[in-house]
């Protein structure tokens, strides 16, 4: 099926000069959503938010029920909403939508996030009724904080609960709703205006660093291609249409294969050795590792995870896990980087 071009054009994915870490984990979490989110911090104005709202216009459409405002699938009644479930529904007409990615302002309330209930309406009529917020909007999709380690702690740790089940619960007043929240949890931020929580950054999956270009003609062509989408945006996106079609076919491509790549019993161990030689605390970061090499070489259009997927890798997974030595002078890519040479071989 053809792209429709989106009512409000958005700068093109493929148009992006430069931050491969930040464009390698947006796909790969895009092939895996399963993979928990991507936490992309960088200095200012370097093109965060830019690539994240791109995300829905190289992207494959998704099916989804035609009237439900959670995108449920018509063809996976286990995760369907209540409405979806509902007896008195014959049948479900199908649709196909732009992949949902939704901003979430840092100003939102609680109940903007989660939704409502109308305890009235409830008392009234014998009958829930439902406001979604924007974990409902978001299901089956993205969802989008920019300066994340501004937000509010507690709004922080129940989107990461929220991320983690699925499941989105509101109660009021003994009334309860529950509804489908299957979402990655993408976030921005600048680390100098603060830190994550070492505990809420570890629940991200994977963590990109970004940097200002410093190659001058590199910073030239960022000029010439944003005056260019500045004066004409229509035609700019049409331009890198093509692109974006290779683009959009790939990772269509890698989602249908992912399921058939295989992760060898040594690239496994070298997956392990790798996080015991960086003393990572727990096991979340080398099961994320693994789901990520497969979803980089489902991308790559391979059938088994190679040295080169871990190597890809292995700086998006474990950069954020280690642990801080104050005492200690190389940087979190130098330490993984030299790791990797005692490692990894091909």
């Amino acid at each position: 099926m053809k792209q429709q071009l989106p009512a409000t054009p958005v700068y093109p994915f493929a148009a992006i000069i430069g931050q491969e870490q930040m464009k390698r984990a947006l796909i790969i979490v895009a092939i895996d959503p399963a993979i928990g989110g991507v936490m992309i911090m960088g200095h200012r104005g370097t093109g965060k938010s830019t690539a994240v709202r791109a995300l829905a216009g190289m992207l494959p459409r998704i099916r989804t029920v035609a009237d439900c405002a959670f995108h449920c699938l018509p063809d996976a009644p286990a995760g369907l909403c209540e409405r979806c479930t509902d007896p008195e529904r014959t049948h479900l007409i199908a649709d196909t939508i732009d992949l949902p990615v939704v901003d979430l302002p840092l100003g939102a309330t609680e109940d903007r996030v989660t939704g409502t209930i109308d305890i009235e309406h409830a008392l009234a009529h014998g009958r829930k009724r439902f406001e979604p917020g924007l974990l409902a909007r978001a299901n089956r999709g993205f969802l989008y904080i920019d300066e994340v380690n501004l937000l509010e702690d507690h709004l922080v740790d129940l989107l990461l609960d929220v991320a983690a089940s699925g499941v989105n619960v509101v109660e009021r007043e003994g009334i309860s709703i529950r509804h489908p929240a299957r979402f990655a949890l993408v976030g921005s931020g600048n680390p100098e205006e603060g830190e994550l929580r070492p505990q809420l950054l570890d629940r991200f999956g994977l963590h990109a660093i970004i940097e200002t270009e410093n190659e001058v003609s590199r910073r030239v062509e960022i000029i010439r291609r944003r005056l260019a989408f500045d004066d004409n945006p229509i035609a700019f996106v049409k331009e890198w249409a093509p692109e974006t079609d290779r683009l959009r076919k790939r990772i269509a491509a890698a989602q249908k294969g992912i399921g058939a790549v295989k992760l060898g019993d040594e690239e496994l161990r070298m997956i392990a050795a790798l996080s015991t030689e960086l003393q990572i605390d727990g096991h979340r970061g080398e099961l994320v590792m693994a789901r990520a090499c497969r979803a980089s070489a489902a991308f790559e259009g391979r059938k088994m995870v190679a040295s080169e997927d871990i190597r890809a890798v292995a700086p998006l997974a474990l950069q954020h896990r280690l642990r801080k030595d104050p005492l200690e002078t190389s940087n979190a890519g130098s330490r993984i980087g030299a790791a990797l040479e005692r490692i990894v071989r091909d």
